[in-house]
């Protein structure tokens, strides 16, 4: 119920207005978001890096209503690569379609991509297509595939693995030799869509990790801070990253070859754990002033992210 109602005001306009005027809100956020600033996110891509850390890096935004606000997205997107690439970081991006213009126009959203994708192309920089709420995947879908009928490749995507389609996703889109990441969804979708109990969903990531990890068996790739690997599985699950361990080295996959994906501002001693283990870890970077839609569904994910929230409100 809680989730239910914390994703219900992600989305709510009189709940932006109203959270954001709070000081302490914005506060409590920072947890989560590395700054309004490229230049504050790009001090803490420095800092993961130094810590051996690579990076996704998103610039906070999405449900855009003007092609203008469309294009002003697609120019800090490339400059956020032009910077990227100068620093020398170890980091990819990660971009939302509705944040380009899904929700206005399908061939000014596939034209913004094109022009992130080629520049990111440029800087050897992989882009990875959030996936959003349901109403956006098909279209995301198309436009993906779109761009790599044009031979643009270095775009990736996400399977949420709350959706009854995303096996079926994800053995098309291994045999289609794309790259894609793992998540459990963050959305609240239909159950004629999405599996409304949680263990069902932890199952059906379990089944795609092990596809994941059997198809990494034979295609030899590895993390490296500019692109990941085909099995490249984002969550903080302690019992999901417990059964991916085991079955990658049940299945005798290199640890280079599985890549754990998490979000900034949460679980920092289970990231520092799992690369002093020797596996590849990638933290979610967001930044920019957009933060009350990313932050409310933070909270609606983990109890404990709540209890931060609140205790910030506490404190005033």
């Amino acid at each position: 119920m809680i989730r239910a109602i914390l994703i219900y005001l992600s989305k709510a306009p009189w709940a932006l207005r109203v959270v954001t005027g709070w000081r302490f809100a914005r506060r409590a956020a920072s947890r989560f978001i590395a700054g309004d600033t490229l230049e504050e996110a790009l001090k803490v891509i420095q800092t993961l890096n130094a810590r051996s850390m690579f990076v996704t890096l998103d610039h906070l935004g999405e449900n855009v209503n003007t092609s203008e606000k469309a294009l002003s997205a697609t120019e800090d997107y490339l400059e956020s690569l032009l910077r990227i690439n100068q620093a020398g970081a170890e980091s990819n991006i990660s971009v939302k379609l509705t944040q380009l213009g899904l929700n206005i126009d399908v061939d000014l959203c596939f034209s913004n991509l094109h022009r992130i994708a080629s520049r990111a192309a440029e800087y050897g920089i992989m882009v990875r297509v959030d996936i959003e709420d349901f109403s956006t995947v098909d279209r995301t879908w198309q436009i993906f595939r779109a761009l790599r009928a044009e031979g643009v490749t270095n775009v990736g995507i996400a399977v949420q693995s709350y959706l009854y389609r995303s096996e079926e996703d994800t053995k098309e889109l291994l045999s289609e030799g794309a790259h894609f990441r793992l998540c459990k969804g963050a959305y609240r979708e239909s159950p004629d869509v999405a599996y409304p109990r949680k263990a069902d969903v932890d199952a059906n990531f379990d089944r795609i990790v092990k596809i994941l990890i059997d198809a990494s068996l034979t295609n030899g790739e590895v993390s490296t801070g500019k692109v990941p690997p085909v099995a490249a599985i984002a969550t903080h699950d302690p019992a999901r990253i417990d059964f991916a361990r085991a079955y990658r080295e049940k299945a005798g996959l290199p640890k280079e070859a599985l890549e754990f994906q998490m979000l900034h501002g949460i679980r920092s001693d289970l990231q520092q754990e799992l690369k002093d283990s020797g596996y590849p870890v990638r933290i979610y970077v967001p930044y920019g002033t957009e933060w009350y839609p990313y932050f409310m569904r933070r909270l609606a994910e983990r109890p404990a992210n709540l209890w931060f929230f609140l205790s910030n409100l506490f404190r005033g």
